[in-house]
């Protein structure tokens, strides 16, 4: 016979709530942000100018400018390859409404394509039916932190003349075959669930020293020297407004957290494997249940651990198996809800359910578990009992 479920009136399986995605907050970072704090120098200043060379070399990327999001980082991508109003996108459905909202930002319109079931990524063999002469560019987002083939979509780039820029952020430690990812154009996510935190916070990388030099002054007003220069102990120094730029500077505040979180990405990279590799031992062989799967070529991020919900093997509805997990005390997220679905693209360009069926199947039934260097074994082993415990309960 089967646990009762804490949602229904059993013991949970922990007393305190495991967060989703909590940060590995260590004494680098305090040291640094309050040293940060006693220099006086809060806003884009020496840390920040560290933490972009440090990025800079860990990609492998010739150019790396440290922003306020990964959001700013897009927008900005789309801005220096010349998207403008009346321009076509095509992107994925299965993403963060971020790489959709940029698109709409510089007036073009988001074309959705669909993603590989397995990979949860823009499948690049539905690209080709999907462009019109309005098609100017394409974002591939590395779900999860698993990268896309970026090989076949840059073939297709190619041979169409579109621009590719890449949303990594969910893949700071990506490698697909011998490329890292982000060396030609992206934009990385230091958001406080990343593997790279910074609470809030971004990076654009690139290859084109025009694109890098553009990126930069626009992302601080558009002003021709950054604020650290003009009052910095060289005394003021005039400047001139070269475009009309945007607020999207990252902090020194932000730069003394990322400037360490950097520096154990590869360390935390062991931890986060460590907990996959249980999660896939866990469940691998329940049947209701679909574990990411392996890839040869390419390096994982593991940024999401995601589960896919066997529905037709369950009573309960993702939504409500995400509730009964909340009930035992275990954090979890959606990752995500398929963009076409939402109310703005519906209403406003005419998608519907049915338009991405592989994006569909995904959006109905991923779950995503607690995977943090934070946390502890017996963290994991608790989010594992308790997925079993849902599923013993609720199977059909």
């Amino acid at each position: 016979m089967s646990e009762r479920l804490a949602i229904e009136g059993g013991a949970p399986v922990r007393q305190d709530f495991l967060i989703f995605g909590s940060p590995a907050i260590e004494e680098p970072e305090i040291r640094e942000v309050v040293d940060t704090l006693r220099s006086g120098w809060l806003g884009t200043g020496p840390r920040v100018l560290r933490f972009e060379e440090d990025f800079r070399r860990y990609i492998g990327a010739k150019h790396a400018i440290a922003l306020s999001s990964c959001t700013a980082g897009l927008d900005l991508a789309l801005d220096a390859i010349g998207i403008r109003p009346g321009d076509e996108v095509i992107t994925t459905p299965i993403t963060f409404a971020a790489t959709a909202n940029v698109i709409v930002h510089r007036g073009a319109r988001p074309v959705f394509v669909d993603v590989e079931r397995e990979t949860m990524n823009l499948d690049p063999a539905a690209i080709p039916a999907a462009i019109t002469p309005r098609t100017k560019a394409i974002i591939a987002v590395h779900m999860a932190g698993r990268p896309c083939k970026m090989n076949e979509i840059m073939a297709i780039a190619r041979r169409e003349q579109l621009f590719v820029v890449e949303d990594a952020a969910h893949a700071v430690e990506s490698w697909y075959r011998d490329q890292k990812v982000g060396t030609d154009l992206a934009a990385f996510s230091f958001y406080v669930t990343k593997n790279v935190c910074t609470g809030e916070g971004g990076m654009i990388t690139t290859a084109r020293e025009d694109w890098a030099e553009e990126i930069r002054i626009k992302a601080l007003h558009g002003i021709s020297r950054d604020a650290w220069k003009r009052y910095s102990a060289q005394g003021f120094q005039p400047y001139e407004t070269l475009y009309p730029g945007y607020k999207y500077n990252m902090m020194d505040l932000q730069a003394a957290l990322g400037i360490h979180q950097l520096a154990r990405v590869e360390e935390n990279l062991k931890v986060r494997e460590k907990y996959w590799n249980l999660y896939n031992e866990a469940f691998g062989s329940l049947p209701e249940v679909i574990v990411p799967t392996e890839e040869d070529g390419i390096r994982h991020a593991r940024h999401l651990y995601t589960l896919l919900l066997c529905l037709e093997r369950l009573r309960i509805t993702r939504n409500q198996f995400l509730e009964a997990l909340k009930a035992e005390n275990i954090g979890t997220g959606i990752h995500f809800i398929a963009l076409h679905l939402h109310k703005y693209y519906r209403e406003q360009f005419g998608y519907q359910r049915g338009d991405f069926p592989q994006a569909e199947f995904i959006s109905d039934r991923t779950l995503s578990l607690p995977l943090s260097p934070k946390l502890t074994e017996q963290d994991v082993r608790d989010v594992i009992r308790a997925v079993k415990k849902v599923i013993a309960y609720s199977r059909r």
